[in-house]
């Protein structure tokens, strides 16, 4: 039902927001020459994929969890992109692809050693990414692995379709702060 869901949800995404996508994407072109950002992310089973986002930090930035990033290196429109949320618009693509799901557990890196360590021993490895979940509305992010964890694993054993709607809306409404550069 879900994956039902989320296909119509991010089709719909997509066809209402591709001329705010293209802003971006021109003003991306003059922030950082390239606005679109493609990471390999851990998915589901352990599963190497692509994650798609709109670039908001030099290309030279190191390619670490944004929670070890200094502040000074998110450009000015990334920090807008950020704080509105609109940076994690291409995950749409995903969605469709997927990749992800519009709720569940976000996507870490490989070098994350402890969080993924930390998911796997609580099945949260088990399911889809999300572009959102319960612990992003919290603002719990993965400064702190074994919590954001057990976060992940809480928003799982209690995810209902009312609980995926409300997560996708506090989100929208800009509930929780996403994760945070030092």
């Amino acid at each position: 039902m879900i994956r039902i869901i989320d296909l119509f949800l991010a089709s719909i995404g997509l066809i209402f927001l591709w001329p705010l996508m293209i802003i971006i994407c021109i003003a991306g072109m003059f922030d950082t020459g390239s606005p679109i950002f493609i990471q390999t992310r851990v998915g589901r089973y352990k599963k190497p994929f692509k994650l798609i986002k709109f670039r908001t930090m030099p290309l030279v930035t190191e390619s670490v969890a944004t929670h070890l990033v200094g502040a000074s290196s998110v450009t000015k429109l990334g920090g807008l992109l950020r704080k509105t949320k609109l940076d994690e618009l291409p995950q749409l693509i995903n969605v469709l692809k997927g990749d992800m799901s519009l709720v569940g557990p976000r996507p870490s890196l490989f070098n994350q050693i402890e969080l993924i360590d930390a998911r796997q021993k609580r099945g949260v490895l088990d399911v889809l990414p999300g572009v959102t979940g319960l612990a992003q509305i919290n603002e719990v992010d993965m400064s702190t692995p074994v919590k954001l964890a057990k976060w992940d694993q809480k928003m799982l054993q209690t995810l209902s379709v009312s609980n995926y709607f409300r997560y996708i809306i506090m989100t929208a409404v800009g509930k929780g702060s996403g994760d945070r550069v030092k």
